[in-house]
């Protein structure tokens, strides 16, 4: 079964720093191209959202709430998509979702919406204390 495997959560106090990992699994051939691919988070009874994803222009783009504490980047020597988190808040406590690949109206819905997401993982633990 073809889906994507993260990685590197964990329960950390606020202010500090987690990296997140995300790898493919399931596929004979995969490449992170940068573009329609990122990372959603979901709290306790709240709905799943976008925190960091390339774009269709592989522009980077991030929810307001993260901006500036938050990095996506992609190394593909080593096939892995990372979600750099500093500067963590309590709010930021969720799993997180890796998502790849566009489905067949991805490119017709905004970066933001995770139906554009065709491949998930089972998600990561990040914890973060007051």
């Amino acid at each position: 079964q073809q889906h994507m495997v993260e990685s590197g959560g964990g329960s950390v106090q606020a202010g500090g720093s987690l990296r997140l990992s995300c790898g493919a699994s399931g596929f004979s051939e995969f490449t992170f191209s940068s573009k329609y691919e990122g990372w959603f988070r979901q709290a306790p009874g709240k709905e799943r959202e976008a925190v960091a994803v390339f774009d269709s222009a592989q522009e980077p783009r991030y929810a307001d709430s993260v901006k500036g504490r938050f990095t996506i980047s992609v190394d593909n020597t080593k096939k892995t998509l990372y979600l750099q988190m500093n500067s963590l808040k309590a709010d930021d406590t969720a799993i997180y979702y890796c998502a790849a690949k566009p489905t067949t109206r991805g490119p017709r819905l905004s970066w933001y919406d995770g139906n554009r997401y065709r491949y998930w993982g089972q998600g990561t633990q990040v914890n973060v204390s007051a």
